[in-house]
């Protein structure tokens, strides 16, 4: 068995801030990694720390992007555990992304649309939630029980058959991970 991780977060922005007041979710912010140091998280946000614009598709590291600015953001780590042919799957559908990573945009009018319980599709325009739900299910880790448009931050921890393995902030779990892979 392989493992995708899923990390909820809840940073401290305008933007987050605005979802969260929308949403009243816990989470606003959803990523995946493929290993347990979460050396590279994917979702879709901001390209850089301190502007909202332009976002797209962005590799994330714990200690050195927007988080590092962000220590104290509320945070929760999932494991899913899958078997190899999905792990693969997941993580190919994920890279074939990265290659093409400035064909890809940040799906601003889907979440309007996603709170107007409208379903709004555009090729190669995503918002986080909809990128990991459409990730998880091309590889067959899950079956979505409603259109990845209409997947909140929040929905990815229903749709986990998994195990919640971190709760706390950020720099905590940037501690934590550190503090494993030196035992290791």
């Amino acid at each position: 068995m392989k493992t995708i991780y899923i990390l909820l977060t809840r940073s401290n922005t305008y933007i987050s801030k605005l979802i969260q007041l929308v949403t009243t979710d816990d989470y606003t912010h959803v990523s995946l990694a493929f290993d347990e140091e979460l050396s590279e998280c994917f979702s879709f946000g901001r390209k850089n720390p301190y502007f909202a614009l332009p976002a797209g598709l962005i590799q994330e590291n714990l200690t050195n992007c927007f988080f590092n600015y962000h220590k104290d953001t509320p945070c929760t780590l999932y494991e899913l555990k899958v078997s190899e042919s999905v792990f693969m799957q997941a993580r190919r559908e994920v890279q074939q992304m990265v290659i093409e990573k400035k064909q890809y945009r940040y799906n601003i009018i889907g979440l309007v649309c996603y709170k107007l319980s409208i379903l709004y599709q555009r090729e190669k325009y995503y918002f986080c939630s909809q990128f990991v739900a459409e990730i998880l299910e091309k590889s067959q880790a899950v079956i979505l029980p409603k259109p990845a448009e209409l997947i909140r931050p929040i929905d990815c921890i229903s749709l986990i058959p998994g195990n919640c393995v971190f709760t706390g902030k950020i720099s905590e779990l940037v501690a934590s991970v550190n503090s494993q892979v030196r035992a290791s």
